[in-house]
């Protein structure tokens, strides 16, 4: 990202690094805060999400070990939960959590939950930007900047090339603001089913969901991010499209 101090979204860029990077640090100290926390019921988070895909009888799914730490994640392609070394196997509130939070995910697939299924059809345009979008904005810049210095009014190939980059950008800052609603979906989910089933109880639920918040939150910072930094580069094309 070329260094602009007079464009506005840089400043909001940065600030949201900084609540991004204190976000993930309290993230991994509140879940290994209520990782010390046993649970009553004695299950571990393997236990945990095979029970709830039970309830909601669901078959298709397999729950299988991660490598890794806050690598858990629920694959619709395959219909896999992978839970990381610290939540399969453990008997604990943060396993619980994060095991139920994952199946929430399993059981949006199963009953068509329509922002899961919008998300993943945003999947490849994402992944094409994560890999071309940097090239397509600096080869712009570079390209329109150099028309500039040869003293034309036409950016020609610069100009397409930002403009790509930019619908790329705007396709991963949708990415990001769709997720949110599938998170929180999850997690509420989550919450639901392991308050009724009473697989955690009183302050175990609130240890719990206190994981589950920070957890979300980590979506909200990387949502905004990702707008700031869609911002940031339409600036850029706003100001090549006036020199056209």
């Amino acid at each position: 990202m070329p260094f602009d101090i007079s464009n506005p979204w840089f400043i909001v860029i940065l600030l949201v690094t900084g609540a991004s990077m204190f976000i993930g640090w309290r993230l991994k100290a509140v879940m290994r805060e209520i990782g010390k926390i046993p649970t009553s019921s004695g299950m571990s988070g393997k236990e945990i999400a095979e029970a709830m895909l039970r309830h909601y009888n669901i078959h298709d799914v397999e729950v299988l070990p991660a490598k890794g730490f806050l690598t858990d994640h629920y694959n619709p392609t395959n219909k896999t939960i992978r839970l990381s070394e610290v939540i399969y196997g453990e008997r604990s509130v943060a396993a619980a959590a994060v095991a139920a939070h994952e199946c929430g995910h399993a059981v949006q697939h199963a009953t068509k939950y329509p922002a899961l299924g919008f998300r993943s059809s945003l999947v490849p345009v994402v992944n094409i930007g994560a890999r071309f979008s940097q090239y397509l904005l600096y080869g712009g810049l570079i390209l329109s900047g150099a028309s500039m210095g040869a003293g034309s009014s036409d950016l020609g190939f610069g100009y397409y090339l930002l403009l790509a980059g930019v619908i790329l950008l705007g396709a991963s800052a949708l990415f990001s603001l769709i997720t949110l609603p599938v998170e929180f979906d999850a997690s509420a989910r989550a919450l639901k089913w392991l308050d009724e089933s009473g697989f955690v109880r009183g302050k175990e639920y609130q240890a719990a969901k206190k994981g589950l918040n920070w957890a979300a939150m980590t979506y909200v910072a990387a949502a905004i991010a990702a707008l700031a930094n869609l911002m940031y580069w339409a600036q850029y094309l706003l100001r090549a499209q006036a020199r056209r």
